[in-house]
C-alpha cells in the first residue's frame, strides 16, 4: 500500500506516517514546515527538540529498516507540484494533516484569520480537484475537528450523531424526512474552516465520487507512540504555549516547572479527548476500511472520552501538588457545557481505546521534567482573545 502523508512533520502526522510504516505501507510525506517556521514566528519551540526532518528519517530507517520518502510540497500554494507528486507516486490513500492546526493562532489577528483560511481551504481544494482529474480512485483521510460541532445542544441529553442526523424539514404545508450533515457551529475561524472542508468534501463525493473519511478528532494528549520511542531522534511535539498547547500537556508542563495549572473561566467546558496511540490507530483502521466509490463522505467521531478542564486541571493537581488558577476566558463560549458524543464506528472497526489513566499521565509528566530545562514561561499563556 502507497500512503502519502500530507502535513507528515508535524504533530499527528509524524506519528502517523512511522505508524503506517512500521506496517508495512510505503509511506510518502509532504510538507512545507509551515509548523517549524510558526515556532520561529512565535518563539516558542516544542518541549521536546525536534531535529530536522532529514535527521528524522534517518533515525526511522536505522532503528526499522523502512525508508518513507519526502516531498517539500506547499499544497496550498503549488497545486502543480501536488499534482506531480501523486500521478508520480499513484498513492492507495493521502492522509490529510496539510492545514492550520490551531485555533488560538487562528484569531490571533486579520492576517492570521486570512492565513488559517487562505491556507487550509485552498490545501483541501487543491486535493480534491487535483483526485477528481487524476486519482479518483485513491482514498481521501482527512483529519477534521469535533470543533465542527460546537455544543448547540448545550444542557441538553442529546448525542453528537457521526456526522449525519435525520431531520425534518418544514415549508408552509410541506413537510419531508431528510438526513443530513450535523449542523456545525464553529467556535473560531480555525473550526470554520474545517465546517468549510466538510461541503468541499460533501461536494466532491457526489459530483466526482470520490472516497473520502473525514475524522473528527477531540483533544490529542500524550506524546510517545511504539515507534517514537524507538529513538530519541524520533521523539514527538510536545506543545503547551498558548496558540498550539492542548490543555493536558499545558497542565502536565505546567506542574513540572512548578507553574500554577492555568484553567480559563470556570473549567466547566467539556471537551473531547484521545491518546496520540490511538490517533494513528484510528487513521489506520480508516485506511482499511475506505468508502466504496460513489457513497457519501464517511464521517466518524474520533475520539475516546471527555472530560472538564476543571476535572482534569484537579487531577493533574492531585497527581503533582500543583496549584490551580482561574484565569479570565480569551474564548467567547459558555462557561459550562455539555458534551455527548457517538464514536461507535471506529470501535465496531477494532479500536480499543486507550483511556486516561494516571500511569500514562505519569509517562508524560516524565517528559515534561526530563525536558523542563527547555520550557518557556512567557509562551504558556494564551493570548489570543476572541
Amino acid at each position: 500500500m502507497r500512503i502519502m502523508v500530507l502535513g507528515g512533520d508535524g504533530f499527528c502526522g509524524w506519528a502517523t506516517s512511522l505508524h503506517l510504516s512500521d506496517q508495512g505501507a510505503e509511506v510518502t510525506i509532504v510538507d512545507n514546515f509551515a509548523r517549524r517556521d510558526a515556532e520561529t514566528e512565535l518563539g516558542a519551540e516544542s518541549l521536546t527538540p525536534i531535529v530536522p526532518l532529514d535527521e528524522r528519517l534517518d533515525a526511522w530507517h536505522a532503528v526499522s529498516g523502512h525508508s518513507i520518502g519526502f516531498r517539500q510540497i506547499d499544497v496550498a500554494r503549488d497545486p502543480q507540484g501536488l499534482r506531480d507528486a501523486i500521478v508520480e507516486i499513484e498513492p492507495t490513500a493521502i492522509v490529510h494533516f496539510a492545514e492550520q492546526r490551531a485555533a488560538p493562532y487562528s484569531m490571533r489577528s486579520p492576517d492570521h484569520k486570512r492565513y488559517t483560511v487562505d491556507n487550509n481551504v485552498s490545501a483541501s481544494h487543491n486535493l480534491l480537484s487535483i483526485l477528481a482529474e487524476v486519482a479518483p480512485a485513491t482514498h481521501l483521510v482527512h483529519l477534521g475537528t469535533m470543533g465542527v460541532y460546537g455544543y448547540g445542544a448545550n444542557g441538553k441529553p442529546f448525542q453528537i450523531p457521526e456526522g449525519y442526523v435525520s431531520a425534518t424539514l418544514r415549508s408552509g404545508n410541506h413537510v419531508f424526512e431528510k438526513e443530513i450533515m450535523y449542523p456545525p457551529d464553529p467556535g473560531s475561524v480555525y473550526h470554520m474552516t474545517k465546517t468549510l472542508d466538510a461541503l468541499l468534501f460533501y461536494f466532491y463525493a457526489k459530483n466526482d465520487s470520490l472516497r473520502i473519511t473525514d475524522l473528527h478528532q477531540g483533544i490529542v494528549w500524550g506524546t510517545t507512540t511504539d515507534q517514537t520511542e524507538r529513538d530519541e531522534r524520533l521523539v514527538n511535539r510536545f506543545d503547551y504555549d498558548g496558540d498550539y498547547g492542548t490543555v493536558l500537556n499545558r497542565f502536565l508542563m505546567q506542574a513540572a516547572v512548578g507553574h500554577p495549572l492555568t484553567v480559563h473561566g470556570t473549567g466547566g467546558q467539556t471537551r473531547a479527548f484521545i491518546h496520540i496511540r490511538d490517533t494513528v490507530r484510528c487513521i489506520e483502521l480508516a485506511i482499511d476500511n475506505p468508502p466504496a466509490t460513489g457513497d457519501r463522505v464517511n464521517i466518524m467521531n474520533q475520539l475516546t472520552e471527555t472530560h472538564r478542564v476543571r476535572d482534569l486541571a484537579e487531577l493533574v493537581s492531585r497527581l503533582t501538588g500543583a496549584e490551580i488558577q482561574y484565569l479570565d476566558n480569551p474564548r467567547k463560549e459558555k462557561a459550562e457545557n455539555n458534551l455527548l458524543a457517538a464514536n461507535a464506528n471506529l470501535r465496531n472497526l477494532g479500536l480499543d481505546p486507550t483511556h486516561l489513566s494516571e500511569g500514562l499521565l505519569h509517562e508524560v509528566i516524565a517528559i515534561a521534567e526530563k525536558y523542563a530545562d527547555r520550557c518557556q514561561f512567557s509562551r504558556m499563556a494564551s493570548t489570543a482573545k476572541w
